[in-house]
């Protein structure tokens, strides 16, 4: 994928030809136009959603008073576990399901109050790989534009088919396209009407690590350029390495909104894996202090916490066991970590 150009996003955010005075926008009067960039790109206050009864199944809590804050140019995390709710708050705000309670703001809009506004402001490349088989890139985009009310003379189709690295496949049927190529069309097409708010549901899903490269690089970019990014994946690990902040829903509840730093903060653990000259029976009763593991006859793992150990005091206790080291490391603690102590820790 080729850099973007920069993200235009104006202080009244519309898409070109979308205005107050639109016959389509009934409610426009009620509620006016943000005057400046909002301070959050999303803003969620007591959401929730719960799905009626079917047949013998009880009614379902999706969402249990969400209060969540995105802020305006983040890299937004939003993690947990299968059936959290993290679909169902994403459908709403793309206007897909209605909402039970609560209010929801994108962009400085709305959904309820504005939500032709409130949609314009945020474009979502879903999990499924959703394309019209019989028309071409160039087309599907087109058509997309057309839809949110892009005049031609402002449809950018060619630079981002470029920027996705699909300018060769501008005329080619959709339905010739490989799966990695489909996703970076899902992209584009999330882009076409210059949204400031760009949501990511699982973007990388099944596949393969030059895709993922190139996508992440080319988000990063856009990132950088002033775009909200609000990203919902299960590898934990790329969003420890993209976001800058992340929210852990599980049962339809935050359970928690930090920093990514302050959120790897909250386990005070570490762990020390020690390679041995010698096989051991048993773990030395010197190191009873501390939570150790012999998970093989020469290798050795002590657990600890660095608010009370340092690992020169470690050391010291394996030293005065009488044990030589011949190589050693060390493990940090991960999201994985964080993210099954807070889900463990929710279930019902």
């Amino acid at each position: 994928m080729r850099n973007p150009t920069p993200i235009m996003v104006h202080p009244d955010y519309g898409p070109p030809g979308l205005s107050d005075t639109d016959p389509m926008n009934a409610t426009a009067a009620s509620s006016p136009a943000p005057a400046a960039l909002p301070d959050w790109a999303v803003e969620l206050k007591g959401l929730t959603k719960t799905y009626n009864a079917s047949g013998k199944a009880a009614p379902k809590h999706a969402l249990k008073g969400i209060d969540l804050n995105i802020p305006r140019g983040s890299f937004f995390g939003l993690l947990g576990p299968n059936g959290a709710g993290k679909s169902t708050m994403i459908n709403i705000l793309a206007g897909l399901v209605i909402k039970s309670s609560g209010a929801a703001r994108i962009w400085g809009y709305d959904i309820d109050e504005r939500p032709r506004q409130s949609r314009a402001a945020i474009g979502v490349v879903p999990q499924e790989l959703i394309l019209d088989p019989f028309f071409t890139p160039r087309e599907l985009l087109d058509l997309q534009a057309g839809l949110y009310g892009v005049p031609r003379a402002e449809r950018r189709t060619d630079q981002l088919l470029e920027a996705v690295g699909l300018a060769d496949k501008a005329n080619a049927y959709a339905r010739t396209l490989s799966g990695g190529m489909r996703r970076r069309l899902m992209v584009a097409k999330a882009l076409v009407h210059w949204p400031p708010v760009l949501v990511l549901d699982e973007p990388t899903a099944g596949v393969d690590i030059e895709l993922r490269q190139s996508l992440w690089a080319y988000v990063r970019e856009l990132n950088r350029n002033g775009t909200t990014v609000l990203l919902t994946t299960h590898y934990l690990e790329e969003a420890q390495e993209l976001c800058d902040t992340i929210a852990i829903i599980n049962n339809g509840e935050v359970a928690a909104c930090e920093p990514t730093p302050k959120l790897l903060g909250r386990m005070d653990q570490k762990e020390l894996w020690l390679t041995l000259d010698r096989d051991l029976g048993e773990i030395p009763a010197g190191l009873a202090a501390y939570q150790t593991e012999l998970p093989e006859p020469r290798r050795l793992m002590v657990r600890y916490q660095p608010s009370r150990n340092n690992i020169n005091q470690v050391l010291a206790a394996v030293h005065e066991a009488g044990l030589v080291i011949t190589d050693l490391s060390t493990r940090e603690t991960d999201l994985e970590d964080i993210f099954l102590q807070l889900v463990q820790a929710r279930r019902p």
